[in-house]
């Protein structure tokens, strides 16, 4: 299996910009918020993609344009755009 880069979206409409497939089936998925805020429902998305991929779920994140860190348990998070370049850890 090679790896993947894709765009997800499931017949309820629910979508991730990038969903990242590593060789071994390992998946990660990046979702893009246009928001300053986070809200809960930011990640619900998140949550469903985590529920049907599993074991195979390795990460997720939610940029958006705001400061605030969200953790959402051991493997996700909402994080702003600019945390790549801003030398903190990721949740």
């Amino acid at each position: 299996m090679r790896s993947g880069l894709h765009f997800y979206r499931d017949r309820d409409g629910r979508e991730f910009d990038f969903v990242l497939e590593r060789r071994d089936g390992a998946v990660a998925a990046i979702e893009v918020n246009a928001s300053v805020t986070v809200r809960s429902d930011s990640l619900k998305h998140l949550r469903s993609l985590r529920d049907r991929f599993g074991d195979r779920f390795h990460a997720g994140y939610v940029l958006h344009l705001g400061e605030e860190r969200v953790p959402f348990g051991p493997n996700a998070a909402a994080v702003p755009v600019s945390a790549p370049w801003g030398g903190a850890p990721l949740p």
